[in-house]
């Protein structure tokens, strides 16, 4: 028996040998995808986007380079860049079990606390019980559909904000996305005219997040030995950074929460939000009874939806303002649309998007043209991967240069012209949502929510204004241009506008919102917490300078 065993033994071993030696020895051996000669031992670091500059902008030279799948290795962590929407359909669609993890960024996914929240989680049972509860509430058509009442009326009060102050624009604009989003999240009232606290907490997490997630970035990242250094150490401020933005983090995650709790206890929370729903699906009608396990997964997730939602809708009305600026033509033909369909009696409303083609199309064309995550958040192989004659190891990084797919000119036509047309018959130009919202599992469950507000808010910004070139002190038109930022999400930089009633009749429709909605109390006062009263002073203060 025992010299039976010893012949098996021997069998196997061969056995594994010829398979080493010949069979895989083929793919084993391959070479990683293209990329720059890298040096010893640190590899590609001379290569990595240098601080300031927009990813999709420095790796965008790689394409032609190296072709459209190429790789950079820094420490013998290797990243793949993709330039080639059919290998992304190949490796983050077809694969996706594969690739459906996410890069576990040290600073950012430790240090910062960042993975608990959805987009930063590994592809696992927490990450897909998150998903389901996002999808209970608003993974269809029909669940969105139960907010559009928010949305409109807060569509409406965006251009009252406008009308009476025109010289802020952007924050009229963020105003907007988070009273539509903390609405229908947590049921939360913003500060009508001034600035709110917990909108200010939040923007410093997703200002944060886009910093942290940029692969690579951070020092700790590249030599994760870093981290033991003592903090009077040169070169570890990203340990202060860090404990900042945690704490930040863990305020933004239990705050709100805690602020429905009470509503809901005290029988005084009006409005079904996305929490309250959940609260009462896992717990009781007073909010009570829920475990630890769904009180965290609601709160995470609560979280999640406000970042994912209130960045793409500031992101691509900022970038649908500049629009109008440059392409004037796209102005005047939406507005011929709407009134010929809408007429000048009201403002445009969701049951006229199916007759208002060309307006709706202008949304779509917003996203492809200045998409908010140019380079797509990095996926992690599971697993070697073997593509094209290139081995991709276990625990790359994958980069989808979603920029460049919403930009090839083999797909779309003049992709550097701003033309909602090209989504209309005859030219049935591609979709962009399937790029600008993620790919595979990965894809954004909140993408209804968005491309619905965005609608009406772009028609109804182009019924009621027009917006235009300012002009300077000598009666000049001054050009704008897109400028993009670095980090992880991209918002079009400042620029100069604009924007006025088309004529008395809109204004009147506008001025008649305050009378039809007029402004709520703010929730802000029952925020508490230390770190939340930090931002109530400070927003105190904001609102006494610019008074």
């Amino acid at each position: 028996m025992s010299n039976l065993i010893i012949v098996q033994g021997i069998v196997v071993a061969l056995a594994f040998i010829i398979y080493r030696l010949f069979f895989r020895k083929k793919d084993a051996l391959l070479p990683l995808p293209p990329g720059p000669k890298p040096l010893p031992i640190l590899g590609n670091i001379n290569d990595l986007p240098p601080p300031g500059v927009p990813e999709f902008q420095h790796w965008l030279p790689f394409k032609d380079k190296y072709g459209p799948v190429s790789s950079v290795n820094v420490l013998g962590q290797t990243m793949v860049i993709l330039h080639d929407s059919d290998a992304v359909q190949e490796l983050l669609e077809k694969t996706s079990l594969k690739t459906s993890a996410r890069a576990q960024l040290f600073f950012a996914s430790e240090m910062c606390g960042f993975a608990a929240f959805l987009p930063a989680m590994p592809y696992d049972d927490e990450f897909r019980q998150h998903r389901k509860y996002i999808h209970q509430q608003l993974g269809t058509k029909t669940l969105a559909a139960r907010f559009s009442d928010i949305q409109d009326v807060e569509s409406k009060r965006l251009l009252l904000r406008i009308l009476n102050d025109p010289e802020n624009l952007v924050e009229h604009i963020k105003a907007e996305a988070s009273a539509i989003i903390l609405k229908i999240t947590y049921g939360y009232t913003i500060e009508p005219l001034n600035p709110d606290p917990l909108v200010k907490l939040i923007e410093d997490v997703m200002s944060n997040l886009s910093a942290a997630f940029v692969p690579m970035s951070w020092s700790v990242d590249i030599i994760p030995a870093l981290r033991h250094l003592p903090d009077w150490f040169p070169g570890t401020v990203f340990k202060r950074t860090a404990r900042k933005w945690k704490a930040i983090n863990e305020a933004v995650v239990s705050t709100p929460y805690h602020f429905v709790r009470k509503q809901m206890e005290l029988g005084i929370h009006q409005e079904e939000s996305y929490v309250s729903g959940l609260i009462r699906s896992y717990g009781n009608e007073d909010g009570s009874g829920v475990s630890p396990e769904d009180m965290n997964i609601i709160q995470l997730t609560a979280t999640s939806m406000y970042g994912g939602g209130a960045d793409t809708t500031v992101s691509t009305l900022m970038t649908f303002i500049i629009a109008m600026i440059k392409f004037p033509d796209v102005q005047r033909k939406a507005q011929e649309e709407i009134d010929r369909v809408v007429g000048s009696g009201r403002l445009p409303g969701y049951e006229d998007r199916d007759n208002l083609p060309y307006t709706d199309a202008i949304a779509k064309e917003a996203l492809r043209y200045f998409p908010v995550v140019p380079i797509g958040t990095a996926h992690k192989t599971e697993e070697e991967l073997y593509f094209r004659g290139y081995r991709i190891p276990k625990d790359s990084y994958i980069l989808p240069s979603i920029w460049w797919f919403l930009h090839d000119p083999k797909v779309y036509h003049d992709p550097e012209a701003f033309d909602p047309a090209r989504y209309l018959e005859p030219r049935n130009e591609p979709d962009p949502l399937g790029d600008a919202f993620g790919y595979g599992r990965r894809v954004c469950p909140g993408r209804y929510l968005a491309t619905e507000s965005l609608y009406l808010t772009i028609a109804r910004l182009i019924a009621a204004f027009t917006i235009e070139r300012a002009v300077d002190d000598n009666g000049k038109p001054i050009d704008v241009e897109f400028k993009h930022s670095a980090g992880l999400v991209d918002h079009p930089h400042l620029f100069s506008y604009s924007i006025r009633p088309r004529n008395q009749k809109y204004a009147n429709l506008v001025r008649k919102v305050e009378r039809d909605h007029p402004w709520e109390e703010s929730d802000a006062a029952h925020l508490k917490g230390d770190l939340i009263e930090e931002y109530k002073a400070n927003c105190k203060a904001l609102a006494k300078k610019e008074a």
